[in-house]
């Protein structure tokens, strides 16, 4: 099981990671990205919190929302790219946070009530690796047919042979 209980203040190693830990919201500091993107990993029951705390915080524009097949067999990870802007000179400060949902139950609480940028994005992770995000208003699929079964972005997809012609239009 994953473990990722409120970290000790000697641990924390960003600033929304301490900010958030002051607060006593779940969450793991994951460190820094090559870009210098602090990033965090937190439970899908602990999103829609920390969600509203991002947010208060001063993250208030979700630039992207990708997901992907973790690990072979094992997680998906939904990833949420935060931007705030601090001041008038234009400075920002950029957050990556991470929701992993398990691919026999890969549910995790909707964005797009804190971000309405979330609305297409969470469909498409919905579409590709199959994340469905609870309280969507309109979970559907935006890329591929209704009829079309299966997640193609995830690494135990097995492409079918063919296609009918009545699925590629």
């Amino acid at each position: 099981m994953l473990d990722i209980s409120p970290t000790p203040a000697s641990r924390v190693q960003g600033q929304v990671s301490a900010w958030l830990a002051e607060y006593r919201l779940a969450h793991r500091p994951l460190g820094f990205d090559h870009q210098g993107i602090e990033t965090i990993q937190i439970k899908q029951g602990d999103w829609p919190s920390v969600a509203v705390a991002s947010y208060a915080y001063g993250s208030d524009h979700l630039r992207a929302q990708p997901a992907h097949d973790a690990v072979p067999g094992g997680l998906l990870a939904s990833v949420y790219y935060l931007t705030g802007v601090r001041d008038a000179t234009d400075q920002y400060e950029e957050l990556c946070i991470k929701v992993h949902a398990s691919k026999t139950y890969p549910v995790t609480p909707s964005a797009y009530w804190v971000w309405k940028s979330a609305d297409f994005q969470e469909r498409e992770s919905h579409d590709m690796p199959g994340i469905f995000h609870e309280s969507h208003p309109r979970m559907k699929r935006i890329l591929l047919p209704d009829t079309r079964v299966g997640w193609p972005l995830r690494k135990d997809y097995i492409v079918p042979d063919f296609y009918e012609p009545q699925d590629c239009l």
